[in-house]
């Protein structure tokens, strides 16, 4: 999160299902960190949970897509390349 101070994490969907909870997500930020390339980011991505009772995460397992963060990172979301 150092990389990214002021970052923001926002819900695109929650969905629960029986047994686990989908949580859809977008990250936007700007790589303005230590070493960072001062490049806007901007990403998605999922999380799959399971919640213990009374409602806490007990396990979540993530995924993104590495292309689509790796590019923004290297060139920004407004360079169009």
């Amino acid at each position: 999160m150092s990389a990214f101070p002021g970052m923001l994490l926002v819900m695109a969907k929650l969905e629960i299902q029986t047994g686990k909870t989908i949580f859809q997500w977008t990250f936007i930020g700007t790589n303005t960190g230590p070493d960072g390339t001062g490049n806007k980011m901007r990403f998605s991505g999922i999380e799959e949970w399971t919640l213990a009772k009374g409602g806490l995460i007990k396990q979540s397992m993530g995924n993104f897509d590495n292309e689509e963060y790796q590019h923004p990172l290297e060139h920004g979301v407004d360079s169009g390349n």
